[in-house]
């Protein structure tokens, strides 16, 4: 597949699901189970008693499940995503919930943005991308000295093939079908390596872990088989 058509690709599966992004139970369900994971994840890498200061890049930001409790914490959040639906809906809902978040429709592959941020968010994007290594190399011009950069991914293991492709998507039907491609799915020693290369120091990397018996998700410091969170610094 050339990289034109999976990304059309990756555009076309988006947009026809714009509308779900806010309905719980909808086809986003999934993203609404680990948000509070996410938000806890990103507050405790970051100082919490500077957050009302804090200038905050979502990258890929969907429909701004993230964006809004950040910004609802004193932040100035920025959200960017490549799907113009879904910052149609992003717009729409934080004008609802009376936030001031700034949104932007880009192609993130291509994205030139002059602001630089204390904290860049990259959550279930990497993924996605045809060239996750380009991306990295060019957000750090976008973070301030010593910003930081939260990722959210996928390993690319065997049992991410199993759980997150296979199961998630054709079985439990937690996310659409064809989310995925196990190719482009990224090994955390790869993703440090790049980071590295660019002048990052990694801080932490943590898996985030579903029970199937509990029916939750939990963090997990040094088991991340199938998703994980890593933050790094820029130095």
């Amino acid at each position: 597949m050339n990289k034109k058509k999976s990304k059309n690709q990756e555009y076309n599966n988006f947009s026809l699901i714009a509308e779900e992004w806010w309905k719980p139970e909808g086809k986003f369900k999934i993203l609404h189970k680990i948000l509070p994971i996410r938000i806890d994840y990103i507050l405790n890498k970051i100082d919490y008693n500077k957050i009302k200061k804090l200038e905050i890049l979502d990258l890929g930001c969907g429909g701004g499940l993230t964006c809004e409790p950040l910004a609802r914490l004193g932040a100035n959040v920025t959200g960017v995503d490549f799907v113009e639906e879904n910052i149609k809906v992003a717009k729409n809902h934080a004008i609802q919930s009376n936030l001031n978040i700034s949104y932007f429709h880009n192609d993130i592959d291509s994205i030139t943005i002059k602001k630089k941020y204390d904290l860049i968010l990259i959550l279930e994007v990497l993924e996605h991308l045809d060239n996750w290594e380009l991306l990295i190399k060019k957000i750090k011009k976008n973070l301030k000295p010593r910003g930081k950069v939260v990722f959210s991914t996928i390993n690319k293991t065997q049992l991410a093939k199993i759980t997150s492709i296979f199961i998630a998507e054709y079985i439990l039907n937690w996310v659409p079908k064809n989310t995925h491609d196990y190719n482009k799915l990224i090994k955390p020693k790869d993703l440090i390596k790049v980071l590295k290369k660019n002048n990052f120091k990694i801080i932490n990397i943590e898996g985030m872990n579903f029970n199937p018996l509990t029916q939750e998700w939990k963090l997990s410091k040094n088991f991340y088989p199938v998703n994980y969170f890593c933050t790094a610094e820029f130095i």
